[in-house]
């Protein structure tokens, strides 16, 4: 359980340091000349992150992993299929209670694909599949940088009536800035790999620097468009609710499809996992590019929430997982 509890260690600060960046745009966002300076440093800061992420990437691990083919295509039916079905389902139901803005937000998360270091790591304490969890999340983040764009102009501009967003110069805009460092990462992989083994803290400072600089600018931005007259406690509170109602939809759902469909304890841990969490670290530096030109404050709003409480919920199941596992090994 050490892993557990410095791994929810890890996701509380890196909460509060979120919560900070909020509070910081608000009461000083940035304007003007810097925040397009401010821009251009989160573009080189994305661009390391993805490159790190493909210096980190196990290529035995992606070998490993990748035959399990049945296990990785429920996955994605869940993360590019399920999730944005749902958020055309309940639009009817949920929008009312918030901002057309932030169902808009909403629907994005629907379309995101899963996270790779938190997926990883609550299957491992959970005891599930490692190696397909490791294989799954990251093929789900690289075949992401090509789906997410072409969902994003089939299903968010389809229900905002608007063709705000170019997604072939999109898709081609996250190639360039988040997939060719990526590949590069991976080709330099020999070289970068033993010094981020040797200083693991500055791919820690990267990955969760890239992310906050990501959400003060985002949020720069809106609270000069005004985000908190727009959005009252109510809801605030509604989205919540939804990002819950959501998640847990998708969570139990899989739980028993996978029953059904013959896995294992280990591959259901790992579709648990894997099929119903949306990533952050990608998430955002997609939208900065996806919604270029445009206040995205209150897009990426509902994407920081459904980011906490999925960390909070999966930790309470990937304990309880475990215990269930050590117990039967047990008897």
């Amino acid at each position: 359980m050490n892993i557990f509890k410095s791994l929810r260690t890890f996701f509380d600060n890196f909460t509060i340091l979120l919560f900070v960046m909020v509070i910081l745009a608000s009461l000083w966002p940035v304007q003007g000349q810097a925040a397009v300076a401010f821009n251009h440093g989160t573009d080189i800061a994305i661009a390391l992150l993805f490159f790190l992420h493909g210096a980190k990437l196990s290529r035995e691990a992606i070998v490993q992993g990748i035959t399990h083919w049945r296990l990785h295509l429920f996955i994605f039916a869940a993360t590019f299929v399920l999730f944005p079905i749902l958020g055309m389902m309940f639009e009817p139901v949920f929008e009312p209670f918030l901002t057309p803005t932030l169902y808009l937000g909403v629907l994005y998360i629907c379309v995101l694909p899963s996270t790779v270091q938190s997926s990883i790591a609550f299957t491992s304490v959970a005891r599930g599949n490692v190696a397909a969890a490791m294989c799954s999340a990251s093929l789900s983040n690289i075949l992401g940088m090509f789906l997410t764009p072409v969902l994003v102009g089939l299903l968010i501009n389809a229900q905002a009536n608007q063709q705000d967003v170019d997604s072939s110069q999109a898709a081609l805009s996250i190639v360039l800035m988040l997939l060719v460092p990526f590949v590069l990462g991976q080709l330099c992989r020999s070289k970068i790999f033993p010094i981020i083994q040797r200083y693991p803290v500055m791919v820690k400072v990267v990955d969760q620097g890239s992310i906050l600089l990501v959400v003060y600018a985002a949020f720069s931005e809106a609270i000069n468009e005004g985000l908190w007259q727009q959005v009252s406690g109510s809801i605030l509170l509604a989205l919540v609710i939804i990002c819950c109602i959501l998640l847990a939809i998708v969570m139990v759902g899989l739980t028993y499809a996978s029953r059904a469909l013959g896995f294992n304890k280990e591959d259901e841990i790992t579709i648990v996992f894997c099929g119903s969490k949306k990533t952050l670290a990608s998430g955002l530096p997609m939208a900065k590019i996806l919604f270029a030109g445009h206040p995205i404050g209150m897009l990426i709003l509902p994407l920081i929430l459904f980011h906490q409480i999925q960390l909070v919920v999966c930790g309470i199941l990937a304990a309880r997982y475990a215990r269930r596992q050590e117990k039967n090994r047990n008897n």
